[in-house]
């Protein structure tokens, strides 16, 4: 066997599968996420229209178009992803970008995907300039082109790929290059959940878990999860908790109100963080502008931290907004803190929309 043959069959072969990515996920928030759309709970708008898109490729007998995730973090991406793998019957592989280093990585699992399947790129964002060069052709001609050789004897093999789905996850959608996003036919923005909807995830969420929770409490737990799911789950299995050790093993809103209390979380869904991020900016830098890289410096938290999580549910509570100068404080942020507000805050100019 020549030299060129051995590298072809040694790219086929070196298939770069991330079960770890599976791996280190919580094995209880596996159990949580559901299966199929109608166990999706909430994002109405955009079941209707993936459900229309999977059922019109079923019927064409043909991948589902590449699909791009866009959302702050904990809403639903990856569950969505595998979704979509069952509703169409196809087997998925999941990575995320930031483990994919060199071409190598990306073509030994684009060489091993199987017709119809689901290919799905967490924080793909976060891809490097190579890989996301080669996923182009990938994409559109369903064919990657790989160098052969070295010096002069070098010469570039286009593979073929099977047809596939890649489906795109991001937190940052203004990050992904325009060549990049444009690729993908289907796009979906994944939205802050509302109270209803987080109800009925945790009612879910409880029955799955065998918890017993009152209605109310439900109702009670949704408006301190901030708009996200993850977050919803993450705090129903902690008073669970509390009230297995300090209760009967019922979640009461009783229960509730001390485990938030315990946990440092108000009913607004806001944390210990979130409030020293605001008093922050109110009693360091007289409610702003602040940019984000000293604010982030001032509350020791990391500036993506800063920017995924805490943030856009400030904003979007209306406690921060941002100006091309930097952050700034609102009335109802000196409001929820009980300090005097000193200033005008009517002043509107420069402000981001």
């Amino acid at each position: 066997m020549d030299t060129h043959q051995t590298e072809l069959n040694d790219l086929i072969q070196s298939s770069v599968v991330s079960t770890s990515f599976q791996q280190e996920a919580d094995k209880q928030e596996n159990i949580l996420r559901p299966k199929m759309l109608k166990d999706f709970q909430g994002q109405q708008r955009l079941k209707d229209n993936l459900a229309v898109f999977i059922q019109a490729a079923r019927e064409r007998k043909e991948p589902l178009d590449h699909t791009f995730l866009i959302g702050p973090p904990g809403l639903g991406k990856t569950t969505l992803a595998s979704i979509i793998a069952n509703e169409m019957g196809a087997e998925i592989r999941m990575t995320s970008a930031p483990a994919l280093d060199k071409p190598k990585d990306l073509a030994g699992i684009l060489t091993n995907v199987t017709e119809g399947s689901v290919f799905f790129i967490d924080e793909i964002h976060r891809l490097k300039p190579a890989l996301e060069e080669m996923l182009y052709i990938a994409m559109e001609d369903f064919e990657i082109d790989w160098v052969i050789g070295q010096g002069p004897a070098a010469r570039t093999m286009r593979i073929p790929l099977p047809k596939f789905t890649l489906v795109g996850a991001t937190t940052k959608a203004g990050s992904v290059s325009s060549p990049l996003s444009s690729r993908f036919g289907i796009t979906c923005h994944i939205d802050f959940y509302n109270e209803a909807e987080l109800a009925s995830i945790i009612h879910r969420s409880a029955e799955i878990m065998a918890v017993h929770i009152d209605k109310d409490a439900i109702a009670h737990l949704a408006r301190c999860s901030r708009g996200t799911p993850r977050i919803a789950n993450r705090l129903l299995r902690r008073l669970r908790d509390f009230a297995s050790v300090i209760g009967d093993g019922n979640v009461t809103i009783p229960i509730v109100d001390h485990g938030m209390e315990r946990l440092g979380i108000d009913t607004n869904g806001l944390e210990t963080q979130d409030r020293n991020i605001l008093r922050t900016i109110i009693e360091f830098y007289d409610g702003g502008p602040v940019g984000a890289e000293t604010l982030s410096i001032s509350v020791g938290e990391a500036i993506e931290s800063l920017e995924d999580f805490y943030e856009p549910y400030l904003i979007q509570k209306g406690y921060l907004k941002r100006t091309p100068r930097g952050r700034m404080t609102t009335k109802k942020a000196y409001d929820l803190l009980g300090i005097p507000c000193k200033r005008n805050m009517d002043d509107n100019q420069g402000i981001l929309f």
